[in-house]
């Protein structure tokens, strides 16, 4: 947790403090440091309003002028079930109820783990910590909405109120950051993905989480496919493609039953005609929520040597998980989703260079998109944890690690390093970036495999004619459609850079003299012919009507047709945002625009 964290988890139990002085039958159950804030889940009869938060405001304002100090107690497991048994846990002090999430949560922690409260004031609730030593260190805070939660995100649990907040460490960072988020409003892909026509999400006859791509929506999905499937290709990945189901054998095989069932579709039962006895167990299917495991049959599919490593193998693949309906968000958490996935194979005196490349990857497409601000974050493993937390190759865990730092520390890129969060088969990094207002998303993640390997009996011919069990890299770069656009939408503000617009040029005549029809809808279909994404407005309506709703409706580049340019064989060339960039003669225009399309230029 950093130092911002560390703040803002303060800050929450600061909030509970308020609210229990508020309403003292208030039932606590967690309250985190979130992306961008804090969040507390309490259950009360009182239903809280926006108009409530000022008035919990001022109570929190107090706690702070209080300058309480964050003690924190280890307790033992007793010690803390008699507290919670006596209403005293996210409490003011002993209750004639008891602090039943506490109590929940006390009662599943493992046995032996170490259990800790914090005090402030007369407030004490069980935390792990860590927090400000202070509660007047928090230097500037707000409440900012309401909404519901299950409690644990189980809808067999009860339903929760929950509050969110921010806080910084004056009112400055506090300032900026509201003037961001209220960019972030006009720029929210779910507000310009509907006035743009990019995607729906019908919940009544398709189901929550399962967008439906319009026309110019698939425009981008298409371009993004075809950005991935030349670069892949010019760096020697074999295209692959697979089913959406498979039988329960492979999860069971590849790991994700049954530890990932939580998030996976329930399984489909059938009974196959004439291959079995009435009486026979049913033949359980699933919906893919990961393509790693297909990739692992395709490799085993044939014969392999070391002549054949690396074997790069690529796919848009479509995914489904089931994330919990309180969870979904727009295109950024969905049911379904179409991965940039690729799982390379390779021996370990392959893997650093493979690595390499798969990072340089990465920065061309940040270059691609203009994301001059990212971050990868390196997860290591706990050579406490091997065998444990960790897949049992202490050596290899060793070796991989110091290669991809390596690897990191050559190429420039930017990357912290975190320990003890990798994955369980391997090193793991986590892509970062910041949009142009500054919002941070995650977009990618780039893993080391050791297990998954050998759980499916993988393996080639040595040089020495023996058998051995390949690495394998997980690389996403470009994340999942959804997520991926979704975070373009508030990139670009909609306004997508040329090549990658779903109308790249409108054309837009001047009055209705049939010889200009003529020549906009011979140059039209030129453009269309050379590919470009082009339409025409022949209407009668005023120039400025055709610019403004042009300009209204995102479309890149405007050429302007009227009786001067068709005499002098040109076209008055208008940009969105940038406004006219005057007349140039119509061989150029159309020559600059090309250009302009096929180097992918970032330019809006």
């Amino acid at each position: 947790m950093n130092e911002l964290d560390t703040l803002r988890h303060s800050c929450a139990h600061i909030l509970a403090t308020a609210i229990a002085r508020l309403w003292p039958d208030a039932q606590f159950a967690a309250g985190p440091a979130v992306e961008n804030g804090f969040y507390y889940d309490v259950e009360l009869a009182h239903r809280i309003t926006p108009e409530d938060l000022a008035l919990i405001e001022a109570e929190m304002a107090k706690e702070i002028k209080a300058n309480h100090r964050f003690e924190r107690i280890e307790l033992t497991r007793d010690e803390a079930l008699k507290m919670a048994r006596s209403g005293e846990l996210a409490a003011l002090g002993p209750r004639d109820v008891p602090s039943k999430f506490k109590l929940d949560i006390l009662e599943h922690l493992p046995e032996g783990e170490t259990i800790t409260i914090y005090r402030t004031g007369d407030f004490t609730d069980l935390c792990a910590g860590p927090h400000v030593s202070h509660t007047g260190r928090i230097g500037a805070f707000k409440l900012t909405n309401i909404a519901s939660a299950y409690y644990k995100g189980d809808e067999r649990n009860p339903q929760l109120q929950r509050i969110y907040g921010t806080a910084f460490k004056n009112k400055t960072q506090m300032t900026e950051y509201f003037a961001m988020v209220e960019e972030a409003k006009k720029r929210d892909h779910r507000k310009l993905g509907a006035e743009m026509g990019l995607f729906t999400i019908d919940s009544e006859y398709v189901g929550p989480g399962l967008p439906l791509w319009l026309p110019k929506g698939t425009v981008l999905v298409e371009e993004l496919e075809k950005l991935a499937k030349e670069t892949e290709f010019a760096a020697g990945y074999v295209r692959v493609r697979t089913p959406h189901i498979a039988k329960e054998k492979m999860f069971l095989t590849s790991g994700h039953l049954p530890y990932y069932k939580d998030s996976m579709f329930p399984a489909i039962e059938l009974h196959e005609k004439g291959c079995c006895a009435p009486d026979a167990e049913p033949e359980r299917y699933y919906l893919k929520a990961m393509n790693c495991p297909f990739h692992n049959r395709i490799f085993a599919a044939e014969p392999r040597s070391y002549r054949d490593l690396p074997l790069r193998l690529a796919e848009y693949g479509m995914c489904y998980r089931y994330e919990q309906s309180g969870e979904l968000f727009g295109l950024m958490r969905v049911r379904s989703m179409q991965m940039n996935d690729a799982h390379i194979y390779c021996t370990e005196e392959q893997f650093e260079e493979e690595f390499r490349a798969v990072n340089e990857m990465y920065l061309k497409y940040f270059k691609i998109f203009g994301l001059d601000k990212y971050l990868m974050r390196f997860s290591t493993h706990d050579p406490a944890e091997v065998g444990k937390k960790y897949v049992d190759a202490p050596e290899l865990w060793l070796k991989t690690e110091a290669m991809v730092r390596e690897v990191l520390n050559r190429s420039g890129i930017n990357f912290v390093e975190i320990p003890n969060e990798a994955a369980f088969y391997g090193p793991k990094i986590d892509v970062q970036v910041w949009s142009a207002i500054g919002r941070e998303f995650t977009l990618a993640t780039n893993q080391v495999d050791f297990a998954m390997p050998g759980r499916f009996g993988l393996t080639y011919r040595t040089r020495e004619n023996t058998e051995k069990t390949p690495l394998c890299i997980h690389r996403a770069p470009l994340g999942t459609h959804e997520r991926f656009i979704g975070f373009l939408i508030e990139h670009y503000a909609g306004n997508f850079p040329l090549w990658l617009a779903p109308e790249q040029v409108r054309i837009l005549t001047i009055g209705d003299d049939p010889a200009l029809i003529e020549a906009a809808e011979s140059l039209r279909t030129r453009l269309h012919g050379a590919g470009v994404r082009v339409t025409a407005d022949l209407s009668n309506d005023k120039i400025n009507g055709k610019v403004q709703n042009a300009e209204l409706e995102k479309v890149h580049t405007m050429f302007v047709l009227g009786k001067r340019d068709l005499e002098a064989g040109a076209v008055s060339v208008r940009v969105h945002g940038k406004g006219n960039l005057g007349a140039q003669p119509q061989e150029e225009a159309i020559a600059a625009l090309m250009r302009k399309i096929a180097a992918r230029s970032d330019e809006v």
